[in-house]
């Protein structure tokens, strides 16, 4: 079996900020596998979009099951690959993606197995990022009652856990400027979070795990101020508090005593490996489009096991990086729980695939069919800005 045609797109989903990068891969016994790179929001797709044009060519004609000999091919012979960045990365993620899908159709198999097993048949699921609603549309979500509302609200859905970036936005809905995030935080803002916080631990009670997200807006003087105030309300753990490095990531943790999470901005076992080494995080989050792939994620999740840091997959894109993320998570020992995104209610992200799995109580299946059991919806193949790359005759 050989590679035979990529397809590769760019997708409007009429947001100027997300315009997802996927492609399928084409073998010459019918067989193909689907891929996505998560460097799809803020500024950047273009450049992922490009760039996996460029890696295309270097894999048609290989073998699409020997995963592992392409991988170190795309990461060796690029030159950008080594101690690469997010254009790199999510580039060569894609591609290993859409393999995995490849491997697990021709062998049968659902990715998990094809990983070594799975742990457990489901997956404990929190929801993430309630600054910005829970519904189909995006609010700005500012007033304190409000925000613990939405907190109730996905608790009486059956979620045990929730995330929140409770610096984001003033009482009015205005997003905080970088300014105002950034250096020693006055007391205005350290009491308004404080207060934010209190409500939503009163509102979901004690039972329920609080992931405090900080966006790496702070840097580490304001990071240490933020997590001192809201240690004493039970904090789950504390989310790129920071610009992700692992010598000031290691002085925040040790200055507030709750437990530092990293990583969908730190690409490949490399980076990682400082984190691991200083002790530094206790959760770790690389991005399976974006930190090399399943390959890659797998060495990833497994060197952390060696230094007992867990894993929580960011997941923030489309229902396919869902059900990838379903099956990597499901197959390694120090999972810690799953992230549903608030960008998943989204009905132009719901659309991109022909399933769009969705936690019940809380609590996220397994998928069953072979490869990663999903793939793009006829919509997100015809809508969208196409480049093909294939076999020269």
């Amino acid at each position: 079996m050989k590679i035979t045609k990529i397809d590769i797109m760019q997708l409007n989903q009429g947001q100027p900020s997300r315009r997802s990068v996927i492609l399928r891969i084409y073998t010459d016994e019918g067989i193909y596998g689907d891929g996505e790179a998560a460097l799809a929001y803020g500024i950047g797709s273009t450049a992922a979009f490009g760039m996996i044009q460029d890696l295309a060519p270097l894999i048609i004609g290989d073998d699409p099951l020997a995963h592992e000999v392409i991988w170190n091919k795309l990461y060796k012979t690029t030159f950008w690959g080594q101690n690469g960045g997010p254009v790199t990365w999510a580039g060569i993620s894609a591609i290993d993606i859409a393999l995995w899908d490849i491997k697990g159709k021709f062998f049968n198999q659902p990715v998990y197995r094809l990983l070594g097993g799975k742990f457990r048949d489901d997956l404990r699921t929190y929801a993430s990022q309630l600054q910005f609603g829970w519904g189909p549309e995006r609010e700005a979500v500012g007033k304190t009652e409000d925000l613990a509302a939405v907190a109730k609200q996905v608790v009486a859905e059956g979620y045990d856990a929730v995330k929140i970036d409770f610096f984001t936005y003033d009482r009015d809905g205005r997003n905080f400027t970088t300014e105002e995030q950034t250096g020693l935080l006055s007391p205005y803002y350290l009491d308004l979070i404080e207060e934010r916080v209190a409500a939503v631990r009163e509102a979901v009670g004690p039972g329920v795990d609080i992931i405090a997200e900080n966006h790496s807006k702070p840097d580490a003087n304001g990071a240490v101020q933020i997590g001192n105030r809201i240690r004493k309300y039970n904090i789950f753990y504390f989310e790129e508090p920071n610009t992700p490095t692992p010598k000031l990531a290691k002085v925040i943790g040790d200055r507030i005593g709750i437990p530092i999470a990293h990583g969908e901005r730190v690409y490949s076992r490399w980076q990682y490996a400082p984190y691991f080494e200083n002790s530094s995080v206790q959760v770790i989050q690389p991005d399976l489009g974006n930190t090399g792939g399943i390959t890659e994620a797998k060495k990833i999740a497994d060197l952390a096991y060696t230094y007992d840091v867990s894993v929580q997959l960011h997941v923030c894109h489309s229902p396919l990086s869902t059900s990838a993320a379903l099956h990597f998570e499901a197959a390694i020992p120090n999972f810690v729980i799953h992230e549903y995104h608030r960008a998943s209610l989204i009905k132009t992200s719901q659309e991109l695939c022909i399933y769009d799995p969705k936690p019940v109580k809380g609590r996220f299946a397994i998928p069953e069919l072979p490869g990663l059991g999903n793939e793009w919806s006829e919509k997100a193949l015809t809508e969208n800005i196409k480049v093909t790359v294939r076999e020269k005759n």
